[in-house]
């Protein structure tokens, strides 16, 4: 199973970057995971509802490029589907035993996801309707895969 992040903007907080790469790496005794940043767009503080969507767009076309055909997107949304840690690891197994071994989870910027990444992603999934930064949701989520992983190997992690 291949499994990638793809976050916008780069982590600048050492703590958030150790805690993915202990991660990351409990997880390589599972699967083949990476995480990949692509640039944020920049922009002032106070946009336009037009400039919203350019900047939207901009960080959309580069999270697109680098998602391929073959991958099972997800995308992270406020407005997706919540899932118990359980129900989320039974995807998982269900995704990998039909054949779907490239799972890829994309976050974006402050602002969201484009629509075309929306449209391009097969699942939306919710982790509540706080408002986290998007560089811990990149932590958070990691965690979540790992617990998913020790969930199906029956480890008392998950306890």
């Amino acid at each position: 199973m291949n499994i990638k992040i793809i976050g916008v903007g780069k982590i600048k907080e050492k703590y958030l970057k150790q805690g993915i790469a202990e991660y990351a790496k409990r997880l390589s005794k599972f699967c083949k995971f990476e995480v990949v940043e692509v640039p944020d767009e920049k922009a002032p503080e106070k946009l336009s509802p037009s400039e919203m969507a350019s900047v939207k767009q901009k960080e959309g076309e580069r999270i697109l490029a680098r998602i391929k055909e073959r991958e099972y997107v997800y995308a992270l949304a406020i407005e997706g589907k919540q899932r118990a840690s359980e129900e989320f690891a039974e995807e998982l197994d269900r995704l990998a035993t039909y054949g779907k071994s490239d799972i890829t989870f994309v976050i974006g910027g402050s602002l969201g996801l484009s629509p075309e990444v929306m449209q391009r992603s097969d699942a939306q999934i919710s982790f509540g309707k706080l408002t986290l930064p998007h560089q811990l949701m990149r932590l958070v989520l990691t965690e979540q895969i790992y617990r998913c992983y020790m969930i199906n190997a029956g480890s008392p992690y998950h306890k």
